[in-house]
């Protein structure tokens, strides 16, 4: 199993309580076909930069989960036949360990000009 992010948008036209079902309903396929919720967000309805036939926002949602890539595929058809969504996209999450830069030393001082 890998680790895998979905970001959807939903028509603007659903409710809150209606994208909040959505994203129950499609956890609960997620578990029920063997995958791993790792998080969930509703990130609520926003503006689009480009409108999306005559749509102008929509409600995002996003999923971090473990699934084999098998789910996926179905995940993904599933997806292609719901008609509340309007783009979806999902990706391989890589899991990246934060690096600290080194601190920048600070300039040497310029040797002053020698008097003649």
């Amino acid at each position: 199993m890998a680790l895998y992010e979905t970001v959807a948008i939903l028509k603007p036209t659903l409710s809150d309580a209606e994208a909040a079902e959505w994203m129950e309903k499609t956890r609960a396929a997620l578990t029920k076909a063997g995958g791993e919720i790792i998080g969930h967000e509703v990130w609520g309805r926003r503006k689009l930069v480009h409108p999306i036939g005559k749509a102008r926002d929509g409600v995002y949602l996003y999923l971090k989960y473990n699934a084999a890539p098998s789910l996926i595929k179905k995940l993904s058809h599933d997806f292609s036949l719901d008609a509340a969504i309007m783009r979806q996209v999902t990706m391989l999450a890589v899991e990246r360990a934060l690096q600290e830069k080194p601190a920048k030393a600070a300039p040497a001082a310029a040797p002053a000009p020698s008097a003649s």
